[in-house]
């Protein structure tokens, strides 16, 4: 296979791991990274506005990701199968699967935002919910919801561009398209939400009499906890304009001709047969957090608000598995396609022992500095700030005994969907939250009357049993086969 200059120049499927392993890690970190900041820059922003706005996106987020989570699956079977092409030298091949993931995922975009925006109200309502959550959170999560569904087209076509590219050996690319896309986000977003009346960011930049005299010229005064939804979806937008643009009208991925749109229902299948289990994988995930938010909910306003600022900080530190992760599927996608099993599983142990160190290291930094971490998210300075802060910070410092098992799981996974095992991945993912996490937050909350730490507790056990049985399974060696045909079957 050509040397790719996405991965400092090296093969994936000859020669030394550790450096394409990295080349390809430290870009899906940094994308990563980047797409934490999106919701990370709403939280800090809205945090700003009111406690309630954490609390509604907090809210919003398990219920837009299970409908996202539909497309998402089939992300996967596009990666995975571009990644096994590219390893068995065919571009041809890479590009036709690459074409009809792309137009088959749109199709699913559009349908899933037309139903979420008539569904908000519905999927909202099933949420038993405290009277105090119900008066001023829900109303808000819904106004959060609408927009975000209208704008999912947008969203879909910078995570389908990603996904392809990754397959292919360029994670570089879609980093940089992130970086864009996240600096139109910061730029916008407080401007959204504060218009100019009192928007707190003249006076972070020092310059706060500027908004009084951009006030008095737009009389904007801002869209609240809806603006923080356009400035997602606008700077989505920019991101996936240009993917198209890179995929179309560049060697940076596969090589796309228009011809490569015209449906193939061979590929198509494959791409379902493939894509399902992950769709369901994720969507099936995503009822798990309804079902826990749906727990949690009972609880404060403090309380909710608290597990969501703590989910995200939680996926802040998760990154550098979940970077290796990706680098593993397409590794053990490409080597698999061109018939090295052996270099794909040495890959993978390699990963996870860098994945688990690096994840303990940082376990121990958050249950150290746990406090002053969550305090910089919350800053309205009244007490139910001080409580969120509190409940956060017991949150953080119990999921950090779970991280270095995060890095096992995720590497794992990620050999998983790499081989096109993704029913395997399935099967692990449901045991971790369904047999792990939701039973266990329910007796220790609900049963043992431990309160929010049973939420904090059974949230860790569960990924701890996931990752061991996981790496158990994974021993067996079960997962070395390929899934792709004689390369000219995709011209079928």
């Amino acid at each position: 296979m050509p040397s790719n200059p996405a991965t400092g120049g090296g093969s994936l499927t000859e020669g030394g791991l550790k450096r394409p392993i990295f080349a390809l890690a430290w870009p899906i970190i940094v994308t990563e990274l980047l797409q934490v900041a999106y919701n990370l820059a709403d939280t800090v922003w809205l945090g700003r506005l009111s406690t309630d706005a954490v609390a509604a996106i907090s809210l919003a987020f398990p219920l837009i990701f299970l409908l996202i989570s539909v497309g998402g699956g089939f992300t996967v079977a596009g990666s995975t199968l571009v990644a096994q092409y590219t390893g068995a030298d065919s571009e041809a091949s890479a590009g036709t699967v690459a074409g009809q993931t792309l137009g088959f995922i749109t199709l699913i975009a559009v349908v899933v935002g037309v139903l979420g925006f008539f569904a908000t109200d519905a999927m909202l309502s099933v949420l038993p919910s405290s009277p105090a959550t119900a008066a001023q959170v829900v109303p808000m999560a819904a106004d959060y919801m609408r927009i975000f569904f209208l704008g999912l087209p947008a969203l879909f076509g910078f995570f389908v561009f990603s996904a392809l590219m990754r397959g292919y050996g360029n994670t570089r690319a879609p980093m940089a398209v992130m970086f864009v896309s996240v600096l139109v986000n910061v730029v916008i977003d407080p401007v959204f939400i504060f218009g100019f009346e009192s928007n707190p960011l003249f006076g972070m930049l020092g310059v706060p009499g500027v908004e009084t005299a951009l006030f008095a010229a737009t009389g904007f005064a801002g869209w609240g906890i809806e603006g923080a939804a356009f400035a997602t979806v606008l700077s989505r937008l920019v991101a996936t304009i240009i993917g198209v643009y890179i995929i179309f009208y560049t060697s940076a991925g596969p090589d796309v001709s228009p011809s490569d749109f015209r449906p193939r229902p061979k590929v198509v299948r494959k791409i379902v047969r493939i894509g399902v289990p992950s769709a369901v994988e994720q969507s099936a995930t995503a009822l798990g957090f309804i079902t826990l938010t749906a727990m949690v909910v009972t609880f404060v306003p403090e309380v909710l608000a608290a597990y969501g600022l703590g989910n995200r900080l939680v996926s802040l530190v998760f990154l550098p598995a979940l970077g290796l992760g990706r680098a593993t599927n397409t590794i053990v996608g490409q080597n698999l396609g061109a018939a090295k099993p052996e270099r794909a599983e040495r890959a993978v142990w390699m990963a996870v022992k860098a994945g688990s160190s690096v994840m303990i290291l940082i376990g121990v930094v958050a249950y150290v500095f746990a406090e002053p971490i969550v305090g910089v998210f919350i800053g309205t300075g009244t007490d139910a700030a001080a409580r969120t802060v509190a409940f956060g910070a017991d949150y953080v410092r119990v999921r950090a005994f779970e991280f270095g098992f995060i890095g096992l799981l995720q590497v794992v996974l990620g050999a998983y969907r790499g081989a096109g095992n993704t029913k395997t991945a399935l099967a692990f993912s449901l045991f971790a939250l369904w047999l792990g996490r939701i039973p266990v937050v329910y007796y220790l909350s609900f049963v043992r009357d431990f309160g929010e730490t049973g939420i904090w507790i059974g949230m860790a056990v569960g990924q701890i049993l996931g990752a061991v049985a996981a790496g158990l399974w994974f021993t067996r060696g079960t997962w070395k086969a390929a899934v792709i045909d004689h390369p000219q079957a995709t011209k079928e």
